[in-house]
Order: structure tokens, then C-alpha cells, then sequence
């Protein structure tokens, strides 16, 4: 039996916003029925890039992230739909119906994740379909997918263990978007941002930057080692969140310095002055 995924890199994503503009192609002024009424020009976005800046200046970072219908096993939005307006089809697609969705909403606040999107002039729900009325024509792939110009959505039946998709999530660690969700979703991720920490080392003496210098990350099951660039700067990324870690810093003839940070955000923790013993 077909059951369909999305696979999603979020490291080779450049938010070229190509997916985007591909799904407004698609469905904007076209009408899919059974499966969805056109999409509004505006208002809408079933495949939506998420921008995140994380640090501080002068670290800071841009995530970007592909976000569209989860397509989840367990849909909060099919357990609050009335009268099987939302239902999931046996190769795993979740599809709003735009009959007997009319009306209801509720199924907008439904959606933990947020992209069920309300249509006023049609009065309907409507949501990412994965463009299941192209592959029950013989397409391969949603048009999103088809557009993205850096593999950084893969799309594929993962019960053939032959298809690329299913070839990437065998040697890939997977992530669920917001897992704390607990939706069973189908889309799965590769690479979601996590936390860093970072900074700058100079000498106290000088104000120069201290190339070489031996720096620390530990916690609880966790140590790495870096060294400072020509700039004195260092980067620990991948880290957990809401974890407290012991940053050290040594330097042959200078004092060690050491920090406690905890990641709630992205950390950079300025400028560390070394002094000489």
C-alpha cells in the first residue's frame, strides 16, 4: 500500500521561497474539487517558510524552515471536524473536505502547528493537500517539491524502500516539528535548528584576539572541544535546549575562564578578556 511523506532539509533550505510561489501557482484561481476550492491570492500560505533569527549581535543567524500540513496520524483537526469533514486517505494524505467543511472554523484553531487557513468567501477551512488531485493523475511529486530548487524537500511513498525518500530517512536522523505536539506527523525534518552558544576571546592586555585558544562545552552526557579562529571567535551549534552547560576556555600562561550558560535561546556570550597568570 502507497503512504505518502515529505521529507524536509532544513539545511540545504536558502528561503528562495520557490515552494511557495509554486503552491500559489497551483492553487490560487484553480479549482481541485473534490479534494480543495482554489486558494485566496491572499491570506493563505499552505507551504510557508518560517524565518527565525537567533543570537545577538554580532552572532546572528537566520533559520529558515519549510512549513506546511503535517499530515499527522493523530490530526487533532479530523477529531474536531463534524460530520467527517476532515479525513485521512488510505496513502496517508489528511484532506479537508469543502462541503462538509463549511462553517466550521473551529477546525483553524484546531491545527497546533497553525496552517489551516480560513477562506471567507468560500466560508471554508482549506489547508496544504499535498496536491493530491495531480498524483491521483499520475504525478509523482506536489508542486512544491517539484520547484524546490536545492533538494531541500524529498517527496516519495515510503512503504517502497526503494524510493529516494525512503533511502534518506534509513540513513538520516529524523526529526518531528514541534514534537511536544504529539500529532504523529508524516512530514519529517533532517537538521531543525537547534541551540548555540558562542563568543570572542581576546587578550586583556592588548585588546588583540586570541587565535588557538582551547575551548570547552560540557553538560551531562555531553563534551565537545573547539578552537578560536583568527578572529577569536568560537561556535558550539546543535545543542539542547533548556540545558545548562559549563563553557571553559584555556590559553598557554593565561588564567582559565570559565562560564555557566543555559540555553532558553541562541547564546553569545560577548567578549572573553584572558589575563596572563
Amino acid at each position: 500500500m502507497t503512504r505518502y511523506s515529505m521529507l524536509i532539509d532544513v539545511d540545504k533550505c536558502s528561503a528562495c521561497y520557490n515552494c511557495f510561489l509554486a503552491c500559489k501557482d497551483e492553487h490560487c484561481g484553480r479549482d481541485s474539487m473534490p479534494i480543495a476550492k482554489p486558494q485566496p491570492e491572499n491570506g493563505h500560505a499552505w507551504m510557508n517558510i518560517i524565518n527565525q533569527e537567533r543570537g545577538r549581535y554580532p552572532k546572528v543567524k537566520v533559520a529558515t524552515t519549510p512549513v506546511s500540513c503535517m499530515h499527522c496520524d493523530d490530526a487533532p483537526c479530523i477529531a474536531k471536524a463534524k460530520d467527517g469533514a476532515v479525513y485521512q486517505r488510505d496513502d496517508g494524505i489528511v484532506i479537508i473536505d469543502p462541503e462538509k467543511a463549511k462553517n466550521q472554523r473551529e477546525l483553524v484553531d484546531a491545527c497546533p502547528y497553525g496552517v489551516i487557513f480560513w477562506n471567507a468567501a468560500e466560508n471554508i477551512p482549506q489547508k496544504c493537500t499535498m496536491c493530491a488531485h495531480l498524483l491521483d493523475t499520475g504525478w509523482k511529486e506536489p508542486r512544491c517539491v517539484e520547484a524546490c530548487p536545492t533538494g531541500a524537500l524529498v517527496f516519495g511513498d515510503i512503504e517502497d524502500h526503494t524510493s529516494e525518500i525512503s533511502k534518506l530517512m534509513a540513513q538520516s536522523e529524523l526529526e518531528d516539528y514541534q514534537p511536544e505536539k504529539g500529532c504523529k506527523a508524516a512530514v519529517k525534518y533532517i537538521g531543525l535548528p537547534k541551540k548555540f552558544i558562542a563568543g570572542t576571546v581576546c587578550f586583556a592586555d592588548n585588546d588583540e584576539c586570541v587565535e588557538n585558544a582551547a575551548v570547552e562545552v560540557t553538560a551531562k552526557n555531553y563534551h565537545n572541544r573547539v578552537v578560536t579562529n583568527g578572529f577569536g571567535d568560537f561556535e558550539f551549534e546543535g545543542l539542547a535546549d533548556n540545558c545548562e552547560y559549563e563553557v571553559t576556555i584555556r590559553y598557554n600562561g593565561y588564567v582559565t575562564q570559565s562560564r555557566k550558560i543555559t540555553t532558553e535561546r541562541d547564546v553569545y556570550i560577548g567578549t572573553v578578556f584572558l589575563v596572563k597568570k
